[in-house]
């Protein structure tokens, strides 16, 4: 890849963005711009995530609780992928919302209301 590039799917309720990377000792944090646009405010949004290497091999599978997300609310959440090297992310890809709660109530087909873009040379895909 060239370069950034600013690459969203279609509208959802919940927009995730990958805003960066970058290196933390020997893991790479990843930073996220998620902008909730509903009135529903999210206490579970837990994310199965699945990291591919540069060569699209895929590298490791994990976990990532983004809630709790406000309703109308733009927020950044990050996390730290272990032992990993921000030169060894490809890509990542949303394999599915493992729990997805407003209050005590699930939200079905939560998958399908999330938008996913990236503002780095690495994609965010569902």
């Amino acid at each position: 890849m060239v370069g950034p590039s600013l690459v969203a799917a279609e509208e959802g309720d919940v927009a995730i963005e990958l805003n960066k990377l970058e290196p933390k000792g020997s893991d790479c944090r990843a930073y996220f711009v998620i902008n909730n646009k509903s009135d529903r405010t999210y206490d579970t949004l837990k994310l199965d995530f699945i990291l591919f290497r540069p060569d699209g091999i895929i590298d490791q599978r994990f976990a990532v609780q983004l809630a709790p997300l406000k309703a109308n609310k733009r927020t950044v959440k990050l996390f730290d992928v272990s032992n990993t090297s921000c030169d060894d992310v490809g890509s990542f890809l949303i394999n599915d919302a493992m729990e997805c709660k407003a209050g005590t109530e699930d939200v079905s087909d939560c998958l399908k209301g999330l938008s996913v873009s990236s503002r780095t040379v690495n994609e965010l895909s569902k």
